[in-house]
């Protein structure tokens, strides 16, 4: 009898506690402001670079959490780069990471986030034993377009230079 009586009561005290905690509203997962910092570059774009041209298609995925790119160069070959990316911003870090991988075996992982009005991912690289940095720039970003530029650092970040520059020009429905 007091073994059913001492479990009513620990029952009854303790479901209310349950009820307030399944009532508070946790905030919904990535919809922190800085989550959102990539959303420009979702859509269908038309790519034009210096000997080239290609298109990319970038959505948001898995609830809004991740940015998924999909980049293919315009190549009547056949044989031109095609890639991919997946994009998050780490809320315990604050910071974004990027990883990228593509049809001639690179496998490419950045940090970064907004810089003023441009957004910016880098990271450290070494190849044959000398070490330099790598970076994307986002800048210029409207709705409809921004540019895009694939830099390098060979003395620490103190100088760069640009080895790819894309135009990006939101594609029409």
């Amino acid at each position: 009898m007091r073994r059913g009586i001492l479990l009513i009561l620990t029952v009854s005290l303790l479901l209310p506690a349950a009820a307030v905690r399944a009532q508070e509203k946790k905030p919904a997962p990535c919809s922190a402001p800085e989550a959102r910092q990539l959303d420009f570059w979702v859509g269908d774009w038309n790519l034009t670079w210096k000997g080239g041209t290609g298109t990319n298609h970038v959505r948001s995925i898995l609830g809004g959490c991740v940015i998924e790119e999909n980049f293919t160069e315009a190549d009547s070959a056949g044989t031109g780069l095609v890639g991919h990316s997946y994009s998050v911003y780490d809320a315990v870090h604050k910071i974004w990471k990027q990883t990228w991988v593509d049809n001639q075996g690179a496998y490419l992982d950045f940090t970064g986030g907004t810089e003023g009005d441009t957004m910016v991912f880098s990271r450290h690289a070494e190849r044959k034993g000398k070490r330099f940095q790598q970076r994307m720039v986002f800048s210029n970003i409207t709705h409809d377009a921004l540019d895009w530029s694939w830099d390098r650092s060979d003395d620490d970040g103190k100088t760069w230079k640009p080895m790819w520059v894309i135009h990006y020009a939101r594609a029409e429905d």
